[in-house]
């Protein structure tokens, strides 16, 4: 990839949004594939008693992982308008701040893990049978968060400039260190040291370490935009005016996200409530889930990219079949993955659990939520292209409402009526009410206002 900016994008926008969206979702799908295939080790080699033990670190890690997503959103939609503005000096500038941003909050991860771990576990109710165990796992997840994290913003910086293969390659990389090397730790082969229920999370360091140094050589070799050449480096700083800009996008978005995180907290803690076969059953349950809400989250950030390159470009004419566009993709691809998630599920979720008491107690749950994942998707393209234009005070007002006025009161009163699957139920009510409120606002207001730059 050059250097210099590329004209903008031409053809049909179905066209172009599969040239970002390919690459895109593999690269989605073998982020979780690592999340996946440890499941699958854990579950199958140590055991429902240690799959359990790692499923409720799920949500601390997603916490941290969101307030980088936040940021890697607000960066993105200022490098996308400066990148279709054709100015790849702001592209840098952006990126060297958001960068230094998110080691900065990597390293507050890694300092709470290790403070904080076993209390945080045992507020969220972690039942005492695996509780030492997810204490060990989680201390050594959070130290690798400065790793992973900065990868993880990377890969979003990088899409704003339309290169979603650099992070394709580099996943694909970790992938397979991280299949080699889980397997290797868990059984103790070639000499390695048997690290049980850490292995994952040791592999991940090896393997996302692995996947950045990639990174930085191939950007070099490309002599890309965003290479680690003398003007990034310089750029390694919290410029504040790039930082306000940033965080002005990135912090709602950012709080939107830790709110999704701490609803999947209290939603984990009425799990936990259940037992530990029902924090095994959430577990397996949520690889799935993750796997479809990939493509509809892959064509959200898509269309706010292109929107956001259109803004850029000066071509606000573009906006309207750009969302067009981005709700049937999601009509077409998501509705095919619920589809398929319906009829494999038992085989599906077969993969992590091995006893058959939870394989249909997580059957029947994942059941009663998948089709909701399509809701999801059409208000995440709604809200993606409004926060392309640097809107998103209102449509994460919408999303913060939808969570802990709607899906949290109504799982609590769902659990206590219905059971464990009464939890489940109050996902699609809040997606519904997500999908309405972001669609009334889009009609009602946002198509009338004046898109402008905001760099």
């Amino acid at each position: 990839m050059a250097s210099s900016p590329p004209a903008a994008p031409k053809g049909p926008l179905w066209r172009i949004y599969l040239v970002f969206l390919v690459p895109m979702v593999l690269s989605n799908i073998l982020q979780g594939l690592q999340g996946t295939i440890n499941g699958i080790y854990i579950g199958q080699m140590l055991g429902t008693h240690a799959l359990a033990a790692v499923s409720g670190m799920f949500p601390i890690v997603f916490f941290f992982i969101s307030l980088v997503i936040g940021i890697g959103a607000g960066a993105s939609v200022l490098i996308g308008q400066a990148w279709g503005a054709r100015e790849p000096h702001k592209v840098k500038a952006i990126a060297g701040t958001a960068l230094v941003l998110g080691a900065l909050i990597g390293l507050v991860a890694a300092v709470l893990g290790v403070v904080f771990a076993r209390p945080a576990l045992q507020a969220l109710g972690t039942p005492l049978d695996v509780i030492d165990d997810a204490v060990a796992y989680a201390r050594v997840m959070l130290l690798i968060m400065p790793v992973l994290l900065v990868f993880i913003l990377f890969t979003q910086l990088l899409r704003g400039v339309s290169d979603t293969v650099s992070p394709l390659f580099a996943l694909m990389l970790s992938t397979v260190v991280g299949l080699l090397v889980t397997p290797a730790l868990i059984q103790g082969w070639l000499g390695l040291p048997r690290l049980g229920i850490q292995s994952a999370a040791y592999a991940g360091l090896v393997s996302y370490a692995t996947a950045l140094g990639f990174l930085v050589w191939r950007l070099r070799r490309l002599k890309h935009v965003l290479a680690f050449d003398r003007e990034l480096l310089a750029a390694l700083r919290l410029d504040r005016v790039i930082l306000g800009k940033v965080m002005r996008i990135g912090l709602p978005t950012g709080m939107q996200m830790v709110v999704i995180s701490m609803s999947e907290l209290v939603i984990l803690a009425l799990v936990n409530g259940h037992g530990s076969q029902a924090t095994a059953a959430y577990g397996a349950v949520t690889q799935i889930v993750n796997y479809v809400q990939f493509p509809a989250l892959s064509i959200a950030i898509t269309a706010s990219i292109l929107a956001a390159q259109s803004i850029g470009a000066g071509r606000v004419e573009r906006l309207s079949p750009i969302l067009r566009t981005g709700l049937w993709l999601n009509a077409v691809i998501t509705g095919g993955l619920v589809l398929l998630g319906y009829a494999l599920s038992n085989l599906l979720l077969g993969l992590f659990l091995t006893q058959p008491e939870v394989l249909a107690q997580a059957d029947h749950l994942l059941h009663i939520m998948l089709w909701s994942i399509l809701v999801f998707g059409f208000q995440a393209v709604v809200g993606g292209i409004m926060r392309a234009s640097g809107v998103v005070m209102v449509p994460m007002a919408i999303s913060v409402f939808s969570i802990l006025v709607v899906q949290l009161p109504v799982a609590y009163l769902l659990d206590a009526h219905m059971g464990l699957a009464g939890v489940w139920v109050a996902f699609p009510v809040a997606y519904i009410v997500m999908l309405v409120l972001q669609s009334a606002f889009y009609q009602l207001v946002w198509r009338h206002r004046r898109i402008e730059r905001l760099v």
